[in-house]
């Protein structure tokens, strides 16, 4: 193989693989942030039962989600952590998410190289 195939073939892998972890997450299902309940919510990535509650208890106050994006006002949700979430959220439809979504945890700053 050149060099030009070899590149072309390695772009395409990757390509392949982000569409591939996009259908996996979209297939997973989705949780309605607006009729989810405490459990519900918890099945979200980093979502435990205080800020379950917390969601619960934003939307109680303030009524429901005009869109996944104002979820940020919620204590303990910035903006990356919204962007792992992101993928499972929903402000309309049914919950479909049926099991608890794990994710990598992300690479601390100055932690020793694995190896």
């Amino acid at each position: 193989m050149n060099v030009r195939t070899t590149i072309a073939v390695l772009a395409l892998i990757v390509i392949a693989s982000s569409f591939a972890t996009a259908a996996e997450s979209a297939s997973a299902g989705v949780v309605n942030i607006n009729t989810a309940s405490v459990d519900q919510l918890q099945l979200l990535p980093r979502v435990g039962p205080a800020l379950a509650q917390r969601i619960v208890d934003f939307r109680e106050t303030n009524g429901p989600f005009g869109s996944i994006d104002e979820l940020v006002a919620v204590k303990g949700i910035g903006e990356k952590s919204l962007e792992s979430l992101e993928p499972y959220l929903a402000t309309n439809g049914a919950t479909t998410l049926a099991t608890k979504v794990k994710l990598p945890r992300p690479k601390t700053a100055g932690a020793p190289a694995a190896g």
